[in-house]
């Protein structure tokens, strides 16, 4: 398995939050299904990011354009194949 970094810009921000719900719902789904690594909104608003695990750069799109943010054109899609390199070191945020 290998990991997509998709990014999700803003396209419209009334869209966005008409379909948070279902998106939330979505990538619930996509994570208890062991397809989603990682995901979190940007602190300044400018969209997200949410981290797939696919076998190929075709399958992380299908899944990803299954979003309702994408559906929907809420957001935009960029996505990626990501080569993660973690040493795991979280530093205390005070």
């Amino acid at each position: 398995m290998k990991y997509f970094a998709a990014f999700l810009p803003m396209l419209n921000e009334e869209r966005s939050q008409l379909y948070r719900p279902q998106h939330l719902e979505f990538l619930d789904k996509m994570s208890a299904d062991g397809k989603v690594f990682a995901r979190g909104r940007f602190a300044d608003g400018a969209g997200g990011l949410v981290i797939y695990v696919a076998e190929t750069l075709e399958d992380a799109k299908a899944m990803a354009k299954k979003d309702p943010y994408i559906v929907h054109n809420a957001r935009g899609l960029e996505i990626h194949q990501w080569e993660m390199i973690s040493d795991a070191f979280i530093p205390k945020i005070s």
